[in-house]
């Protein structure tokens, strides 16, 4: 019986900037593994800053994590963004490209597209006009978070089925093909790899006002440990010296999840450079698990505060405040980690930034002895600071969520350039840890 032929697209991005902090289709290459052995995969990443295309490109050298600079063009800017005095790109590899490798490769029999932000849809778009063009009969599937927070847009685009969250039953039934939910993801597809990415679970216990993880992957739930640690000897097998964990909650109940994996990966003598962009929580930093993340290998250390206001962070779900923070760098620092490479997220653009107290909240981070990063406030329909944004854009339209936008239209250009000059200023007395 001829096994089906599935090719996986990571499309291009269409924002005002982007930037490879350890970006990979996780979700995407986590559903082609349960179907590893039962069909002919190709992949086709549009980010993929290894490319053959782009060697000898210095401008997207990687730094010594293994992040870098997209390829990038600008392109005119959607009528609802015009407002907004930057400019618009497309990141990632040529059109012509993907057309050619359609060209080449085809025909497939079913065509799987992801993407993260809701804003980036226009990417998604481009991936599916091209197939339609090339190979007409393929079935296009969608998943990811734009599909679930943006169900009824995302219908407009023309695929032939939309995998909300994470119930894949009718990707299976549509399939007509048995999942085996034990298998790490498709990272061979890649052929070799610099960076990767790992989950040791799913959701999140906590419900913060401005986050979607509980609309998308709903509440905590650990992964199998021998998936997880099969992904991870995948990752190496294929080169990659830098990992990534994508968990929304890595720190909690970490005696049964985060403990046990990284001691087997100081049994097994794992070398490799663990990473944390997803925001770990202050909280759950004790001084014996920062002892274990240091000795297993962590690099560098992103940590989720947003504000030091106590009534900005009880309004918006109470995940930490500024004293566990505090204590968390001096169990961190204890443990050898160093300051310049442990970073304190900051919300800026947030609907309630009268009460956020940033540049205070900035100054704190500063004075506790690590860097801060301004995160960029998006607005996303179906969480309560998102749909409190309705006076100012128009949710329904996915590209009125782009986090560069919003800031700029809830405090005004000067005002966000402003705070960005002063967040700078504050790291500049640390060495660099990271792309501000």
């Amino acid at each position: 019986m001829t096994r089906p032929r599935i090719l996986l697209v990571n499309p291009p991005i269409y924002d005002f900037a982007a930037y490879d902090f350890w970006q990979r289709p996780y979700g995407l290459l986590s559903v082609a593994g349960q179907l590893r052995g039962q069909a002919e995969f190709a992949l086709f990443d549009y980010l993929d800053r290894l490319h053959p295309s782009l060697a000898g490109c210095d401008r997207l050298a990687s730094d010594r994590w293994g992040r870098g600079r997209f390829p990038s063009v600008r392109v005119d800017k959607p009528d609802c963004l015009a407002s907004v005095p930057r400019y618009f790109q497309r990141f990632g590899l040529p059109r012509d490209l993907f057309r050619s490798f359609l060209r080449e490769k085809g025909p497939f029999d079913y065509v799987f597209v992801q993407t993260v932000m809701t804003y980036w849809y226009p990417g998604v778009e481009e991936v599916v006009e091209d197939v339609r063009s090339a190979w007409p009969n393929a079935k296009i599937v969608l998943g990811g978070n734009y599909v679930t927070i943006c169900p009824d847009h995302a219908s407009r685009l023309g695929a032939d089925l939309l995998v909300l969250g994470t119930d894949l039953a009718p990707l299976w039934q549509f399939l007509e093909m048995e999942p085996d939910a034990s298998q790490p993801a498709l990272w061979e597809v890649y052929g070799r790899l610099r960076t990767g990415v790992l989950k040791l679970s799913e959701g999140c216990p906590f419900k913060c006002t401005y986050c979607s993880v509980p609309q998308v992957y709903g509440r905590f739930a650990p992964r199998s440990r021998e998936r997880s640690w099969a992904e991870l000897e995948l990752l190496v097998a294929q080169g990659a010296t830098d990992i990534a964990f994508y968990d929304d909650a890595l720190l909690f109940d970490a005696e049964t999840v985060l403990a046990p994996f990284l001691g087997r990966v100081l049994q097994q003598g794992v070398d490799v450079n663990f990473h944390t962009p997803n925001a770990l929580n202050a909280r759950f930093v004790t001084a014996d698990l920062a002892m274990l993340m240091v000795r297993a290998g962590f690099k560098t250390f992103y940590l989720g505060f947003e504000s030091h206001s106590r009534r900005w962070q009880e309004s918006t779900g109470a995940k930490v405040y500024s004293e566990e923070l505090a204590q968390a760098v001096r169990y961190l620092t204890a443990a050898g980690a160093e300051p310049a490479n442990i970073t304190a997220y900051q919300i800026v653009g947030h609907p309630n930034s009268d009460i956020q107290e940033l540049e205070g909240s900035m100054q704190f981070v500063r004075r506790v002895g690590i860097r801060g990063m301004l995160a960029d406030f998006s607005p996303i329909p179906g969480t309560p600071d998102g749909d409190a944004c309705r006076r100012w854009v128009d949710l329904d339209e996915p590209l009125t969520h782009n986090k560069t936008a919003f800031p700029v239209m809830r405090l005004d250009f000067d005002a966000v350039n402003r705070l960005k000059d002063m967040q700078r200023q504050l790291n500049r007395t640390l060495a660099p840890g990271g792309p501000n």
